[in-house]
């Protein structure tokens, strides 16, 4: 599935303004903050765990529009704690972020 950058690269923009450097930094904090979350869901063994973290995940991805991610937070919070194909596609999805330029 392809990326929508839409509705985050507008989160981004209302929040920077025309601030190219603030856009970055928080583009980065997003990413980084996500990078957590995922981190957090690949060493979850627990159902609490890794419901908490998919759920900390979706949280952030819809404070900044990510909605593809949001929907795969969402899916990883109904399946099996450390569930490897989920977690490679959120990698995948968040690399896309990290690597997507505000045009």
């Amino acid at each position: 599935m392809s990326m929508d950058y839409g509705a985050f690269d507008t989160a981004l923009k209302a929040a920077a303004g025309e601030d190219a450097a603030l856009a970055a930094e928080l583009r980065a904090s997003f990413v980084e903050s996500a990078k957590r979350q995922i981190s957090l869901l690949s060493r979850s063994r627990c159902d609490a765990n890794w419901q908490y973290s998919s759920w900390r995940l979706k949280g952030l991805a819809a404070s900044f529009g990510a909605t593809h991610l949001m929907e795969l937070a969402d899916q990883a919070g109904t399946g099996a704690p450390g569930d490897p194909v989920v977690i490679r596609e959120l990698d995948k999805a968040l690399s896309e972020i990290e690597l997507h330029i505000i045009p």
